[in-house]
């Protein structure tokens, strides 16, 4: 182009910018008036005509049946379990039904449960292996057609054609409408919405196994007709590829550059689902475990007690740390196992075994001090434990130490997240406390009960190799000591083996 040419065209005003808007929506209007559908809109007029009403027509007798059918769709739970069911073959619905909690808690009625574990850990390990890339693509690619036809037949229809005939009824094919002309202003927004909507509604998408998976979810019933569905998508094609509503719209905004922004939805069911999967075998397996510790302590808690509910401490109980609980901290997390202690301690230790260990320690003539000094000292590290435990559940008490500064700053924990430290300092500490209490009382409980074993087998000796008097502790003792040691060394077993449960891992308990 010339220099003369570029300065003509600037004075000519074909660079300015409204007068390039006004050019593209003359050449939106020529588009309009020849193109394939142009009976459903007068130019003249901006009206949209009968046959538009029409076409809208035709989809709504089609997607009617299925709005009903589809109206909760992409919430239901048992829709997206169907969809997954689907591409499953016999032998992973097999590991399917074996995965199901109600089988797993029949298997651990009878299975301890690391082999429940193993067991259940492997099956989960080969369902989740055969979900490999093209399964779940396939799975999603199925369940985001569903989803695609559920919002689609979705779309108000009635609200739309009630503009054109306002004695139109809901669902009513019998009746025979009279559409008239309505200004295409009117309904923008239905038109972008159907726009969004039926981009999406693609003919490469697999509608065959989709309206299968939705037949099997309404018990045999077809949402709508393979065929006339098929012949459906064909038609919004067609007048989507005519681009008539897109350019009904841009006649209407006078925006010749406008488009419809489509989003296909791209929902991940399988990754969902197999995620959803793992985490509740992993909750079933820990409430199995929970249920099962929980009954073995009440048993030994019966067994040592006489009860299985023992509760010797006022202020460090798992009640009294709900409501710490309750704002996101730990709690009293030791409490159960030190109550169990104090309990054992005041019903037992310093009676049964107090009375024989001072027999053995005050009275006893031992071969040699060096095998008594252990057992001198774990009974009285297990003696001094009673004073520690109240101290710390005194210190818990409204009045003291860490209960009043608990009961001072957890109302402001909410208002300033800093003053949560201070609560998490105390529960470390009075926890640790009480962890080590633990620990120390087990430790403990089994070197007296080694001792005890080894001065039972000691008894019958000739010549004893423990205690040389065993014939003076007899006369002083008021029932046998064979019967005795026996009675109490049992009871302490239990208690350790109920310790276990509180303990350090490393705890050992006696033979």
């Amino acid at each position: 182009m010339g220099l003369l040419e570029i300065i003509a065209k600037l004075f000519s005003g074909d660079n300015d910018p409204r007068n390039l808007a006004k050019k593209r929506m003359r050449q939106v209007s020529k588009a309009l008036s020849q193109n394939k559908y142009s009976k459903f809109f007068k130019v003249k007029s901006e009206e949209l005509e009968p046959p538009a009403a029409k076409f809208f027509y035709d989809l709504y007798k089609v997607v009617s049946p299925a709005q009903i059918f589809l109206q909760n769709a992409a919430k239901s739970e048992q829709l997206k379990q169907i969809t997954l069911d689907a591409f499953l073959d016999n032998s992973l619905r097999a590991l399917q039904d074996q995965l199901d909690a109600a089988a797993i808690q029949e298997k651990a009625a009878s299975a301890s449960i690391k082999n429940l574990a193993e067991t259940v850990k492997r099956d989960l390990a080969a369902f989740m292996a055969a979900f490999d890339s093209v399964r779940i693509y396939a799975v999603n690619s199925c369940y985001n057609t569903i989803i695609t036809l559920s919002r689609f037949v979705n779309f108000d229809f009635f609200f739309l054609l009630k503009k054109f005939d306002s004695k139109i009824t809901e669902r009513n094919f019998n009746y025979q409408p009279r559409f008239q002309p309505v200004k295409a202003a009117e309904l923008k927004e239905a038109l972008q919405d159907f726009m969004e909507l039926s981009a999406v509604v693609e003919m490469d998408r697999d509608w065959k196994t989709a309206l299968g998976v939705l037949k099997a979810y309404k018990a045999g019933i077809d949402v709508m007709e393979p065929d006339q569905w098929f012949k459906t998508v064909r038609i919004l094609k067609d007048v989507g590829r005519s681009r008539i509503l897109e350019q009904i719209i841009q006649q209407v905004m006078k925006d010749p550059v406008w488009q419809s922004v489509s989003t296909s939805p791209n929902e991940r069911l399988a990754e969902t689902f197999l995620e959803a999967k793992r985490a509740e075998i992993e909750s079933i397996l820990g409430k199995i475990q929970n249920d099962k510790r929980s009954a073995q302590i009440d048993q030994l808690a019966q067994t040592v007690f006489g009860s299985a509910d023992v509760n010797r401490l006022n202020n460090y109980t798992p009640q009294a740390g709900e409501i710490l609980v309750k704002k996101n901290f730990e709690g009293f997390t030791k409490a159960a196992g030190l109550s169990y202690l104090k309990a054992f301690l005041l019903d037992f230790f310093k009676k049964e075994v107090r009375e024989l260990c001072d027999l053995f320690l005050v009275r006893g003539q031992w071969i040699s001090t060096s095998l008594s000094q252990p057992m001198s000292n774990a009974f009285h590290e297990i003696m001094e434990l009673q004073d520690k435990i109240n101290a710390l559940d005194d210190a818990l008490g409204e009045k003291g130490e860490h209960g009043a500064r608990i009961k001072q700053t957890l109302p402001k924990v909410d208002r300033d997240k800093g003053q949560g430290k201070y609560i998490r300092i105390i529960l470390n500490t009075v926890n640790g406390n009480a962890q080590r209490m633990i620990n120390t009382a087990m430790a403990n409980c089994v070197i007296i009960g080694k001792h005890f074993k080894s001065l039972l087998e000691d008894i019958p000796k000739t010549p004893p190799g423990i205690i040389m008097n065993w014939r003076e502790l007899e006369n002083v003792s008021e029932e046998p000591l064979a019967k005795r040691i026996t009675r109490d060394y049992k009871r302490m077993y239990y208690f350790v083996q109920l310790m276990q449960f509180f303990a350090s891992p490393a705890e050992e308990t006696p033979p």
